[in-house]
C-alpha cells in the first residue's frame, strides 16, 4: 500500500514542520508533496534526504519569501499535484492542503491545524490589520476571501477524517465543515526543555512581535507593576515603539539562541502569554522546564495551562487581553505561587511529547482503515497492515 502526504508550504522548521516530522516518522516510505519547497538546508535533517513533490507554485521566483501573497492560487496549485498514485492520503493543512483531489477508493486523512483563518471568523481582523477594511483594495480582498472560503468549504467534503490540534481547532473545524473532528494535540520537544531547580525573581514572555500574540499588553502591565521585573525575548515590528515606552524593570532581550531560551525559562518565576493560540507550543515548552504560565484563557490555552482550580494546577488563566487583567493574574499568581510545582508543570507538558502524538495518531490511522466503506480499507488487504505497521512504530 502507498502513502502520499501533503504538506502547505516549506520554508521553515515551525509549528506544522514538527507535526510533520512526526507523521514521516510513522510513515517512512510516504511520498511528499508540498505546494512550495524553500526550506534552507540547516533545517532539513528531519527529512532525511526525502525528495519532495512540488507544485506549479515552486516554480515562482521568490516563492519562498512571499508564500502567502500566493494564496489565492494554492487552490489550484494544490489541485495539479497527483496523488492518484497512492491508496492512502495524510494532509497537514492550515491553508489549502486538504483541498487536494483523490478519489473514491483513496483514504484521506487531514491533519487540520486550523481552517484558513484568513477566510473565517479572523478574515475581519486580518483585514484591519493589512489595511485592506475599506476602499478598492479592501473589495478586491474581500471578494478573494469569499471565493476562497467557498472553496475551502467545498474542498473539506474530500476529507474522510479530520483530526484537529486541539478541541479549539475542532470546534473551529465544526463550524466552518459542519464535520466531527478527532483531537490530536501536537508534540512538544519536551526533552530539550528541562527544569533546572532555583528560579530568579523576573517573569519572562517569548514570542514574535506581531498583532495577535499581544506583546504590547504584556509589556503595558509591567509599566504599572515596576517593582516586578519583566524579560522580553523576540523581535520584530513594533518593537522600537515598545522599547520606546517601556519602563526600566522591563528588559528586552531581541532574538536569543535555544540555548539561552531554555535558561531563561527554567530561571524566570513565570511565563507570560496573551495570544489566541490554535494550540500554543511555547507555552508548553516553559512548562517543560518547570515553569508556571500566566495565560489569556483563549484558544486552546485552556486545554494547556491547568489553572489553580485543578488538582494539580500549572498556572493561572486570565480572561481579557488587557494590561489591568495580567496585572491582576500576576498578583493571583504571587498569592498562590507555593500550590504551583514545578514537577506538575513538567508532568503536564510530557502529556505532549512525540511519542504520544505518534501513538494517537497512528490509532486514528488504524480506526480509519479499519472502516469498511472504501476499497482500500474492505477488499485490498493492504490497510490493516500498514495500520499496524504504523502503530507499532509509534510505540
Amino acid at each position: 500500500m502507498t502513502t502520499a502526504i501533503v504538506h502547505e508550504w516549506l520554508v521553515s522548521y515551525a509549528g506544522s514542520e514538527r507535526v510533520l516530522e512526526q507523521i514521516l516518522e510513522l510513515l517512512p516510505d510516504a511520498t511528499l508533496y508540498a505546494l512550495i519547497d524553500r526550506l534552507p538546508a540547516h533545517e532539513r535533517r528531519f527529512l532525511h534526504g526525502r525528495r519532495v513533490v512540488t507544485s506549479v507554485l515552486d516554480r515562482i521566483p521568490g516563492a519562498g519569501r512571499f508564500h502567502r501573497a500566493l494564496l489565492p492560487l494554492m487552490p489550484f496549485a494544490v489541485e495539479q499535484l497527483d496523488v492518484s498514485a497512492h491508496e492512502v492520503v495524510v494532509s497537514s493543512s492550515h491553508a489549502a492542503a486538504k483541498g487536494v483531489l483523490v478519489g473514491p477508493d483513496q483514504l484521506h486523512v487531514s491533519y487540520c491545524h486550523t481552517p484558513v483563518r484568513y477566510a473565517w471568523d479572523l478574515q475581519h481582523e486580518y483585514l484591519r490589520q493589512s489595511g485592506l477594511g475599506f476602499g478598492p483594495r479592501g473589495l478586491v480582498a474581500r471578494t478573494m476571501l469569499k471565493r476562497l472560503r467557498e472553496w475551502d468549504a467545498v474542498s473539506s467534503n474530500r476529507v474522510d477524517r479530520f483530526v484537529a490540534n486541539s478541541h479549539f481547532i475542532a470546534r473551529r473545524i465544526a463550524k466552518a465543515y459542519r464535520r466531527k473532528a478527532t483531537v490530536v494535540y501536537p508534540p512538544v520537544d519536551v526533552d530539550r526543555f528541562t527544569p533546572s531547580g532555583d528560579r530568579d525573581d523576573y517573569y519572562v514572555t517569548a514570542s514574535r512581535f506581531v498583532p495577535y500574540k499581544r506583546v504590547d499588553v504584556i509589556v503595558d502591565a509591567f509599566t504599572e507593576m515596576r517593582h516586578r521585573r519583566l524579560v522580553v525575548i523576540g523581535d520584530g515590528a513594533g518593537a522600537a515603539e515598545l522599547r520606546r515606552r517601556a519602563t526600566p524593570n522591563v528588559t528586552f532581550l531581541g532574538h536569543v539562541s535555544q540555548e539561552a531560551l531554555v535558561e531563561h525559562f527554567r530561571r524566570a518565576r513565570a511565563f507570560l502569554f496573551c495570544a489566541t493560540e490554535d494550540f500554543g507550543i511555547t507555552p508548553l515548552e516553559a512548562q517543560a522546564a518547570g515553569a508556571p504560565v500566566i495565560a489569556f484563557a483563549s484558544g486552546a490555552l485552556p486545554e494547556t495551562v491547568p489553572d489553580l482550580d485543578t488538582e494539580e494546577p500549572c498556572g493561572v488563566l486570565f480572561h481579557a487581553a488587557a494590561p489591568e487583567s495580567v496585572r491582576h493574574a500576576v498578583d493571583r499568581f504571587e498569592r498562590h505561587a507555593d500550590e504551583i510545582a514545578s514537577e506538575a508543570c513538567r508532568r503536564n507538558a510530557e502529556r505532549f511529547a512525540p511519542a504520544h502524538f505518534r501513538k494517537q495518531f497512528a490509532a486514528v490511522l488504524e480506526e480509519a482503515l479499519a472502516e469498511p466503506r472504501r476499497g482500500v480499507r474492505a477488499g485490498r488487504g493492504g490497510g490493516r497492515a500498514a495500520a499496524e505497521r504504523a502503530l507499532s512504530l509509534a510505540r
